[in-house]
């Protein structure tokens, strides 16, 4: 079974690990073979330099975990189509976590339900990023925008995606670690500025719920996390600022960076903050891929 397991954009400006969205445009492909021999082996890997070993693949862990579960007669060979480069911001983990469980899932007959996928998915995100969180795997098992309620019980509410919501995505060429970006956040904040933060994300879900455009601009605002790890993120301050002037809805950090993304009403509005973003970077000396993706509410998907 061929599947493509799609990018995502994480804590979306005031959702710190809770909230995320899936993107339609940018994503890996995997190839996942029932096999007699038991166990997990992972038999091609293009694009990025990763493990073979299971243990030490997050696409290998995540398929341990859902095995131990299962408990199938058989066992599976994974080919991973990496296009989602490690440490971008967009959820390159994540794709390679949720792959891997949801084609096995898909080749047992489906005995396990959405929430249980991103559970296992879980397991292997957190080899990468050193914990588990569900903000990058909701999106992507479940499409659209995605609020992971509680990680002990795992609860994801799925929430609604206006009709003519577009992001653009920058991914500047420089790696940003998970692990890393998490070291430099506060242990403690003032709670004027936790009062402001949770204000923006229920905010947020209403604007959601609502189309409502000029509430989810006024929303998407982050006080806590962004004026720490921006400073990782070259030029940041200008790309937000150009972004807004050409019409976008708001811009933030996707997940840890170095990606940023905009929201925008409309392809045009997202074409011409494109189009300024891009101008932009070009003067500066750092390399840079851009994408512009409408929000894919059905996140991972067969496609052979």
């Amino acid at each position: 079974m061929k599947i493509f397991s799609p990018a995502t954009v994480a804590n979306v400006s005031c959702g710190f690990d809770v909230l995320g969205f899936c993107l339609e445009s940018i994503g890996d492909e995997m190839v996942i073979r029932k096999t007699d021999e038991k166990g997990i082996r992972i038999t091609k890997i293009e694009g990025f330099d990763l493990p073979f070993e299971a243990e030490k693949n997050v696409a290998g862990v995540s398929a341990l975990a859902l095995m131990e579960a299962a408990k199938p007669n058989c066992g599976f060979e994974i080919e991973i189509y990496k296009n989602i480069k490690p440490g971008s911001g967009v959820g390159s983990s994540s794709a390679s976590a949720v792959g891997s469980v949801f084609g096995i899932n898909e080749l047992l007959g489906r005995p396990f339900d959405k929430t249980q996928l991103t559970n296992f998915a879980m397991k292997g995100e957190a080899l990468a990023s050193q914990c588990e969180h569900a903000d990058n795997i909701a999106p992507a098992i479940f499409g659209g925008f995605t609020l992971v309620k509680s990680v002990t019980p795992l609860e994801v509410l799925q929430l609604p995606t206006p009709a003519n919501l577009f992001a653009v995505i920058i991914h500047p060429q420089i790696e940003i670690k998970t692990s890393e970006a998490r070291s430099i956040l506060p242990k403690q904040i003032d709670l004027q500025k936790a009062i402001t933060q949770w204000s923006n994300v229920g905010s947020l879900v209403h604007a959601l719920h609502t189309s409502d455009y000029g509430l989810l601009s006024r929303s998407l605002s982050d006080v806590v996390v962004e004026p720490y790890r921006k400073q990782l993120i070259p030029h940041f301050d200008d790309l937000r600022e150009s972004a807004l002037k050409n019409g976008a809805l708001g811009c933030g950090i996707s997940g840890s960076g170095p990606s940023v993304f905009s929201l925008c009403h409309g392809r045009e509005t997202a074409k011409n903050v494109a189009r300024a973003i891009k101008t932009l970077f070009s003067k500066t000396d750092i390399p840079f891929e851009m994408y512009l993706s409408r929000i894919n509410t059905e996140g991972i998907k067969v496609i052979g």
